[in-house]
């Protein structure tokens, strides 16, 4: 994008997204130097300072970008899993044999062979994008030097942004403070937002964990910090609880389903005034994105009777979202000296939030993040310069801008049609990497950093991603059956197996509803449905 051209307007059915739900049928933003500046009816006059900046019309509907409160990134380059059984907590589909042979061991080899980390970062970045999103967890890295950081690229990400109106979100704890909940409560009082996975399943052991968050003198580890990520096992009253300290959850209905069966009883949490956002978990068991996860939760909502507008809806992926992270002042809508983050749409005849709620990845006709757009059609991105690459989406062409001033070196200039040849090249030979990394001698001292993939589902680093208090007894066993102990003895090139690549998109994809049918803890009603969504 040309440095000269962060002074602009956008026109088009403006959908705010303010806490009045305000949306102008003909309204024009103008943006200056990554903030909106004004919000107006298109047939006022423009602004003092805007005499001459150019006005785009985009035909179409302008929302805020889509903030995703859940997903672990790292993985995202993975097919849907065959999830092989019905599982009761998070304790146990990790333990089974194919977990590591499809999940875990091809994002270990790939996450530290040279060449293929910047790969996976590029190419899952721009997953979120060509869903519309603009902010989500990030990936984190880790070096031989034992410095972790995440990557920060094109998409923010919740955990370091380096801006003083979007503090930093914590999402992992110390071990110490995952066993102990009197030092986890010191943890949320010094927190502005702690995002951490919280009674993730649906039976007694799962919940417990909640329950675990009461103390002996009777208050609880609870405050307005803690966003619960999944909360699939508490009851109505425990939301209760949960909503009277100031607590929030991040609910991922497709990732519970495939897993679990069932999913949070989102609606006795609105009930009890619980602040929801969206997460569309990882693409093992998830959406590819946050809109795809919007359409699930439709369907859910729709399924259980539960009187959710569409327009609340789409607030868990945008205001809402944003309040969680005590990012409100700064983010989540389209208001004057918020920052100009948005995804625009193709339309504006139908109505605004079932239009979102419907939109194929092919309907994203722009998506701009700090005021920069990174990618959109030929025609809107044509008003910024050429753009770094062209993509395809579907039968739709697009423009990726995916250049930074000050580009993080993992990454660099690496484009995604690189990063998609590498990654499939990688997953192809999986057995051989893993020979390599096997047969490779430890790194010489004094090396220069050597960035590996931090894979936060399996817990490293002395920290964990979610609370392990003492939770009480556990349903049946969870001591490892024998295939599992197997399984981790066998070294990584005598397990894996060639794998394909992810594609980016639903609109690219043609095996993804075919996957989904063969899921036997889906709902019948969800394969019924959703391919119409999308």
């Amino acid at each position: 994008m040309p440095k000269h051209t962060t002074k602009y307007a956008l026109e088009g059915r403006v959908v705010t997204m303010d806490t009045s739900f305000t949306v102008l049928p003909r309204g024009t933003v103008y943006v200056d130097g990554g903030r909106i500046a004004f919000v107006t009816p298109t047939d006022s006059p423009p602004p003092p300072g805007f005499e001459d900046a150019p006005v785009i019309g985009t035909r179409g509907t302008i929302y805020p970008g889509l903030i995703d409160l859940h997903n672990h990134l790292s993985y995202d380059a993975l097919t849907l899993w065959k999830v092989p059984e019905l599982y009761t907590n998070r304790d146990q589909w990790g333990r089974h044999p194919d977990y590591r042979k499809l999940i875990s061991g091809p994002m270990t080899v790939l996450g530290k062979t040279p060449g293929y980390v910047e790969a996976v970062v590029r190419y899952v970045e721009c997953k979120c994008l060509l869903g519309g999103v603009t902010t989500a967890q990030g990936i984190a890295l880790f070096s031989n030097q034992g410095i972790m950081r995440h990557y920060r690229g094109v998409v923010r990400n919740v955990e370091e942004t380096g801006e003083g109106d979007l503090p930093d979100a914590a999402t992992k704890i110390s071990d110490v403070e995952a066993e102990d909940a009197e030092r986890f409560l010191d943890r949320l009082q010094d927190s502005s937002c702690l995002l951490l996975h919280l009674s993730e399943g649906k039976d007694e052991r799962a919940r417990g964990h909640f329950q675990a968050l009461r103390l002996a003198d009777g208050t609880w580890a609870i405050t307005p910090a803690l966003a619960g990520i999944h909360c699939a096992a508490l009851e109505p009253e425990d939301f209760g609880i949960l909503a009277e300290h100031g607590g929030s959850m991040i609910w991922s209905p497709l990732s519970n389903l495939l897993l679990y069966g069932e999913t949070a009883d989102v609606g006795a949490a609105r009930e009890r005034g619980v602040r929801i956002a969206l997460g569309s978990d990882w693409s093992p068991s998830g959406s590819k994105s946050l809109l795809g996860e919007l359409k699930v939760a439709r369907l859910v909502a729709d399924e259980r009777g539960i009187d959710l507008p569409d327009r609340e809806l789409l607030a868990m992926a945008t205001r809402d979202a944003a309040g969680v992270l005590k990012w409100d002042q700064a983010l989540g809508s389209i208001e004057e000296g918020k920052r100009a983050d948005f995804t625009v749409l193709y339309g504006r005849s139908t109505d605004a939030y079932a239009a979102f709620l419907e939109a194929r990845e092919t309907d994203i006709a722009l998506v701009v993040i700090d005021g920069v757009p990174r990618v959109g059609n030929e025609r809107l991105m044509g008003h910024f310069g050429p753009g770094t690459e062209r993509w395809r989406v579907g039968s739709a062409e697009r423009v990726l801008n995916l250049s930074q001033e000050s580009a993080d070196p993992v990454v660099g200039a690496l484009t995604l049609r690189e990063a998609r040849d590498r990654l499939r090249d990688g997953l192809g030979r999986l057995p051989e990497l893993a020979r390599r990394l096997e047969e490779a001698p430890a790194p010489l001292a004094g090396a220069g950093p050597q960035w590996t993939l931090l894979l936060d589902h399996e817990e490293p680093l002395d920290t964990a991603i979610r609370p392990h208090f003492p939770s009480g007894p556990a349903e049946g066993s969870t001591a490892p059956r024998l295939a599992e102990i197997m399984a981790l003895q066998v070294p990584l090139s005598g397990l894996l197996i060639p794998l394909h690549l992810d594609p980016l998109t639903v609109s690219d994809d043609g095996t993804f509803f075919g996957r989904l049918v063969e899921e036997s803890n889906l709902p019948d009603y969800l394969n019924e449905r959703l391919p119409g969504l999308f």
